[in-house]
């Protein structure tokens, strides 16, 4: 029986490995209470997270803050059949440490360990959309020594560099069963032998982007005792994998007998570059009452920078045919954090929040990958203090996004090299087209740790 022959093509376009259903916003368990607000407060260490320039501020000799903010996340594409799928994600724990210490009163000094991107999505294997994604499993690492000088006694700025580097981790069938069944059954091949609905072959893409390096900047001020303004810049940086690996599996040794003319993938390698958005914050808190602050931030992101992605494959064997550069589009967007907290007692503070995250992903973008869509966060939490040295801080986010249908394109190429092959048909591609009703949800429960003295 002929082999069926076809190219690279279709995974390929699922490499948007840093769309913006993993930007992480749990940075830091209090401000997570509080709506993830933070660009114009005092927060010592962990104002290296949202603007250095409020570690200016710390009036502590030295202070540390460590917090994990695991998220169980889940997404349900409909079809339009009325069939319902749901991921099977396992969660992902974002963390941050965080360490500053005062050289002088007025300079500032420290460094802070975190995830700026994250999480993950798994819709299984044999899904109906399994060509478009199975799974994505990403992390990215940032660490960011950083200084803060307070200029005047209600104006301070601060800067950090930004060590940013990250892994992936990718799997995305091949062959849509359901046209290599039709393909079958066009060779003779009897029934027995049939997917139906377990996806042929499949492709593992695994890499790791080298280090990069950005810039966070910002500046805070007093403009009163009630009122501070604050800005923040986080600058692009580009995540590059120079040498990924290309890995295949087949459902059985009767699938990798009819594709075995792919196997010349199998063990490749590629290269890719992505974007890690740059961000400009601007932030304004109030203090009414003395115990009560209540804050705002706006959030530009810059996902504008994310126009095309780039895959070329290394090597004489592959050459430059295999290469993809595909078009993404995306758009800047905005995020608006609403925040508040309330000083119950000396050793009591309460805290509550919203968050409205605007996707950037248009329509004819829109992909299971990440499932880009407008996500509304309410958040509520507190901080315990045993000791006036000591916090044990706890939160909690819900993530409801606005469902979003979506209507994905792909090229067949099996099934036209397969005809063209098997029954001598055209060599014209096939276009097919993915449609589905997508959804998300998630818990983010998150415990956190501070200590100063």
């Amino acid at each position: 029986m002929k082999k069926i022959i076809f190219s690279t093509l279709a995974f390929a376009t699922s490499l948007t490995m840093l769309g913006e259903g993993y930007q992480v916003n749990t940075l830091s368990v209090k401000q997570e209470g509080m709506g993830h607000t933070g660009v114009s407060q005092k927060l010592g260490a962990e104002s290296m997270i949202f603007n250095p320039a409020g570690m200016g501020f710390m009036n502590n000799s030295f202070d540390l803050s460590a917090s994990v903010s695991p998220i169980f996340a889940t997404a349900t594409a409909t079809l339009e059949d009325g069939s319902k799928y749901e991921t099977n994600n396992d969660a992902s724990t974002p963390f941050q440490i965080s360490g500053a210490f005062s050289i002088y009163d007025n300079l500032k000094a420290g460094i802070t360990i975190n995830t700026p991107y994250g999480s993950g999505i798994d819709w299984t294997d044999n899904w109906p959309g399994a060509v478009l994604n199975q799974s994505v499993k990403l992390q990215v690492f940032n660490i960011q020594p950083t200084v803060a000088y307070k200029i005047l006694p209600n104006l301070s700025v601060g800067a950090g560099l930004m060590i940013a580097w990250g892994n992936i981790d990718l799997n995305k069938g091949l062959v849509n069963p359901e046209t290599f069944d039709k393909v079958l059954a066009s060779q003779g091949v009897t029934s027995e032998y049939f997917f139906k609905g377990t996806t042929p072959a499949s492709v593992n893409l695994k890499g790791t982007a080298e280090v990069a390096l950005g810039f966070n900047v910002g500046t805070m001020w007093d403009i009163n005792d009630k009122i501070t303004v604050g800005v923040n810049y986080k600058s692009k940086m580009d995540m590059k994998v120079k040498s990924g690996d290309a890995k295949l599996t087949y459902a059985n040794e009767f699938a990798e007998s009819q594709l075995g003319a792919i196997t010349g993938l199998d063990n490749a390698n590629f290269s890719a570059k992505l974007p890690a958005v740059s961000q400009l914050t601007f932030g304004v808190s109030y203090k009414p009452i003395r115990k009560l602050i209540l804050a705002f931030d706006a959030q530009l992101s810059g996902w504008s920078a994310y126009e095309e992605l780039d895959i070329d494959f290394l090597g004489e064997k592959l050459g430059d045919s295999f290469d993809q550069h595909l078009t993404k589009n995306y758009n800047d967007s905005w995020a608006f954090r609403f925040g508040a907290q309330y000083e119950m007692t000396k050793r009591l503070d309460l805290r509550a929040g919203f968050v409205i995250d605007n996707t950037p992903v248009d329509e004819d973008y829109f992909n299971p990958e990440t499932p880009g869509m407008t996500r509304l966060l309410p958040s509520v939490g507190f901080s315990f203090r045993p000791t006036n040295n000591l916090s044990i801080d706890l939160a909690f986010t819900y993530v409801e996004g606005l469902a979003r249908k979506g209507s994905n394109s792909y090229t067949d190429l099996v099934a036209a090299q397969a005809y063209q092959t098997a029954i001598g048909q055209g060599a014209s591609t096939e276009m097919k087209t993915f449609k589905a009703k997508y959804d998300i949800k998630a818990l983010i429960p998150a415990i956190g740790l501070s200590y100063s003295f």
